[in-house]
């Protein structure tokens, strides 16, 4: 069983940046993709960004130039950096990882963008 849990949100103000974790366990981390989607009010969650256990990453249109997946597979965690970041950024944001047709998520941790 995976679990995984996520850390890094709060408020922030437009233009600032946070750095949202996503700490895995078991023993597949390594060999699994992993993503972060999120969550507006009263919105569909929608995909971030990804990663592939090779390193190979994928974004949004809304915040490429922006945002920044990255992992480490000694510390089973994978990271979203977010920089000059908008109101519209604000969300939920959770982390999910895939291996196979397996999908675990995360709780989710809020990101409020305001002045």
């Amino acid at each position: 069983q995976v679990q995984l849990v996520e850390s890094g949100g709060g408020l922030v103000q437009p233009g600032g940046s946070l750095r949202l974790s996503c700490a895995a366990s078991g023993s597949i981390f390594s060999t699994s993709t992993m993503a972060w989607y999120r969550q507006a009010p009263e919105k569909q969650r929608e995909l971030v960004a990804t990663i592939t256990s090779y390193g190979l990453t994928n974004y949004a249109d809304s915040v490429k130039g922006r945002f920044t997946i990255s992992r480490d597979n000694t510390k089973s965690t994978v990271y979203l950096q977010m920089n000059s970041l908008k109101p519209e950024d604000t969300a939920v944001y959770y982390c999910k990882l895939r291996r196979f047709s397996s999908e675990y998520w995360g709780q989710g941790t809020q990101v409020t963008v305001s002045s």
